[in-house]
């Protein structure tokens, strides 16, 4: 009899400590870095895990949509579809694309949006709370980020986005 007791008591604690394990996990995650659907289109980084910040766990392949839905694709430099979710990048504004006001908002909107597509395909990234969840287009509002700095950063460095100020401002 003390032989079951002794075994049901070894799989209770190995029970418990794999519950204990998952706890763990799911406490390191970042806020935010799961939500809406981008769990279902987690995928690994090209590479290997060691290559990306450690909160960086989200990826997929882009490619471009400029109407219409899409699973994972960049609409323009600062909009994209993630997982089947259109997501709106809050820290930035970008020239428009469709339709774009002169050929100058136009040459940089399409920059902008080919930048964003390459920066999407460059590896794992992650999502960061922007402070409100959605914009009244329904879009989720969500600062990009990869190894801690903000897609923004870059955009703005190639003179491709301005830091968003509340509101639009003319590209012409």
């Amino acid at each position: 009899m003390r032989s079951r007791n002794v075994g049901a008591i070894r799989l209770v604690a190995a029970v418990m400590a794999l519950g204990f394990v998952a706890t763990l996990a799911a406490l390191q995650a970042p806020p935010g870095s799961f939500d809406d659907a981008t769990a279902l289109a987690m995928a690994a980084r090209p590479g290997g895990a060691d290559t990306a910040a450690p909160t960086d766990r989200l990826a997929a392949s882009f490619a471009l949509c400029h109407s219409g839905g899409g699973t994972n694709c960049v609409v323009d430099g600062d909009t994209f579809w993630f997982g089947g979710v259109k997501y709106r990048i809050a820290d930035i504004d970008t020239p428009e694309t469709h339709p774009a006001r002169c050929a100058e908002e136009a040459r940089l909107g399409d920059a902008a949006t080919e930048r964003l597509r390459a920066w999407m395909n460059e590896g794992a990234f992650s999502f960061e709370s922007a402070g409100r969840d959605a914009d009244r287009y329904g879009r989720k509002l969500r600062i990009v980020t990869r190894g801690g700095a903000s897609v923004a950063d870059t955009l703005i460095g190639e003179g491709l986005a301005r830091p968003w100020e509340g509101k639009r401002r003319p590209w012409c």
